[in-house]
C-alpha cells in the first residue's frame, strides 16, 4: 500500500498536468514550487543529457533525420448513438483530428507560410513529424482513429488515467496514445514525462499503459469540430503537451525563476498566464529581460506560439535516444507511408475474410479528397467526403457493398482513381 501511494505521489509531481478553462486562461495542476526531489531528479536528467552530448559529439552532427512518430487517437464519448461529429459531441470528427495534425506537423517543423513559422535566431526546427498510425497492433490496416463509447460523462485527470487505458490502450513502445475526452474540472490535458533507467541513471518510470497523452475534446485542432469557442482552440494544447512527453520542462523550471535547461530561453519569473499578446518581463538574478511568451512550453494563448528553440531541440533529440520507451517507439515507427507526387489508390486484401476491406490513399500533402462505392448498375451505394486528409488507410465495411464487384473511385481536386472490390 505504501508503494502504491508513493508511485501516485511521484506519478502526480513528476507528470506534466495543465489546466486550462476556455473563458480563462492556462494554469498548472501542480504548485508552481515543485519539490526538491522532483527537481532533483530534472537536474540529474540534465546531468545524463550532457554527458550524452560529449559522448556522442551530438552537437556536430551535420545531418539530422526527419523523427517519425505514430499517432493512435482513442476517441473515449458518450455518444449512445455513435454519431460523429456535431457540437458538444465528444465523438469528434476525423476533420477535427486532422486538422491537429496539421497543426503538430506545422510547429515542430516550422512550416513557412503556417502561424508556426517564426524569424527568431534561435527558433528551430524540430525535425519531428507525427502520422495517424496505419498499422494496429494486431497487424491490420487502421485509420489510427479507434472510437469507444463509455457511459462515463468526463474523466478525472488524476484519477482516471488507469480507467482510460483500461477502456483503449496499444502499446506504448509502439505507439503515441492520445486519450481524447471530456475531463472534469476544466482541465485540458497532461503528459507523461519520459523516465526510465538511462544507462545506469535510474528515474521514477511510469507504468507503459498510460504513458501518453490525455486531452480534453475542445482543445484538439483548431478552429473545427468543438474546439470552435475561446483562445485555446487552435491546436496548441497538444503541441505543448507533447513537449513534455518528449522531455521539455516549463520554460521557467516550475519554480521562481527556475531552469528548463536551455540556455537560449530566458529565465522567467514564472508561467505566462495572459491570453494577449503583451510583451512580459521578468527580474530574475537582479537581471531583468523579456519572457519567451512565444513559447510552446510556456502557458500564453495559442495565438501567441510559434517556437521551440535550438536548445528545446537538442535536449528533445538526445531523450529520444537514451529514453529505452522513446527510443524503441522511434525505431518501431517503419508503419509510415511512402511520400507521393500523385494521387495513388491500392486496395490492401481483396476479397478478405475480415469485416472490412482496407484501402491505402496517398496524397502529396494534405488533400481534400472524396472516395465513392458504385455497384455494377452504376448505382452510389456510398460517398464520402474527406476534407485536409493526409496519407490513410480508410476501412470499408464489407456489408455496405453489393455482391460480385464493386467500384471504389476516389477523387482528389486534380486527379481520379478507380480500383476494384469483391465481394463474394
Amino acid at each position: 500500500m505504501k508503494k502504491l501511494i508513493f508511485n501516485l505521489i511521484v506519478f502526480i509531481l513528476i507528470s506534466s498536468h495543465d489546466t486550462i478553462s476556455q473563458n480563462v486562461v492556462r494554469k498548472c495542476a501542480v504548485p508552481e514550487n515543485r519539490p526538491t526531489k522532483v527537481l532533483l531528479q530534472h537536474k540529474k536528467l540534465q546531468e545524463k543529457i550532457d554527458e550524452y552530448f560529449l559522448k556522442t559529439d551530438f552537437l556536430e552532427k551535420k545531418e539530422e533525420k526527419v523523427i517519425k512518430i505514430p499517432i493512435v487517437f482513442h476517441i473515449i464519448h458518450n455518444n449512445k448513438t455513435g454519431n460523429i461529429g456535431g457540437a458538444e459531441n465528444g465523438n469528434i470528427s476525423d476533420e477535427q483530428i486532422f486538422s491537429q495534425i496539421r497543426v503538430l506537423n506545422e510547429d515542430y517543423r516550422k512550416l513557412e507560410n503556417t502561424p508556426a513559422f517564426n524569424s527568431n535566431p534561435v527558433g528551430a526546427d524540430m525535425k519531428i513529424e507525427f502520422f495517424l498510425a496505419k498499422i494496429d497492433p494486431d497487424g491490420k490496416p487502421t485509420t489510427g482513429i479507434n472510437r469507444i463509447y463509455h457511459s462515463k460523462k468526463e474523466f478525472d485527470v488524476f484519477e482516471d488515467n488507469f480507467q482510460l487505458s483500461d477502456i483503449s490502450y496499444w502499446d506504448s513502445s509502439k505507439y503515441l496514445n492520445i486519450w481524447v475526452t471530456t475531463l472534469a474540472d476544466n482541465y485540458l490535458g497532461y503528459a507523461e514525462f519520459p523516465g526510465g533507467n538511462f544507462d545506469g541513471l535510474e528515474l521514477e518510470d511510469i507504468d507503459e499503459r498510460i504513458d501518453g497523452v490525455i486531452i480534453d475534446h475542445h482543445a484538439l485542432g483548431r478552429q473545427t469540430g468543438t474546439a470552435i469557442e475561446g483562445v485555446y482552440t487552435y491546436g496548441r494544447t497538444l503541441t505543448h503537451e507533447i513537449g513534455h512527453w518528449l522531455g521539455l520542462i516549463h520554460t521557467w523550471g516550475d519554480e521562481f525563476c527556475g531552469t528548463d535547461y536551455c540556455e537560449d530561453t530566458p529565465p522567467a519569473e514564472r508561467g505566462n498566464l495572459g491570453v494577449k499578446c503583451n510583451a512580459i518581463f521578468s527580474n530574475c538574478n537582479n537581471v531583468k529581460t523579456q519572457n519567451m511568451i512565444e513559447n510552446y512550453m510556456d502557458y500564453t494563448a495559442d495565438s501567441c506560439m510559434n517556437i521551440f528553440t535550438s536548445d528545446q531541440k537538442n535536449r528533445v533529440r538526445a531523450i529520444l535516444d537514451i529514453s529505452k520507451r522513446r527510443k524503441k517507439l522511434i525505431a518501431n515507427a517503419e508503419f509510415d507511408l511512402p511520400k507521393v507526387e500523385n494521387l495513388q489508390v491500392k486496395v490492401l486484401e481483396n476479397p478478405t475474410i475480415n469485416e472490412s476491406i482496407g484501402v491505402q490513399i496517398l496524397v502529396k500533402d494534405l488533400e481534400t479528397i472524396e472516395y465513392a462505392i458504385i455497384d455494377q448498375k452504376g448505382i452510389i451505394l456510398t460517398k464520402i467526403t474527406l476534407k485536409d486528409t493526409p496519407s490513410r488507410v480508410i476501412l470499408i465495411p464489407k456489408n455496405i457493398l453489393a455482391p460480385g464487384i464493386n467500384h471504389l473511385r476516389v477523387k482528389s481536386s486534380t486527379e481520379e482513381v478507380t480500383k476494384k472490390l469483391i465481394l463474394r
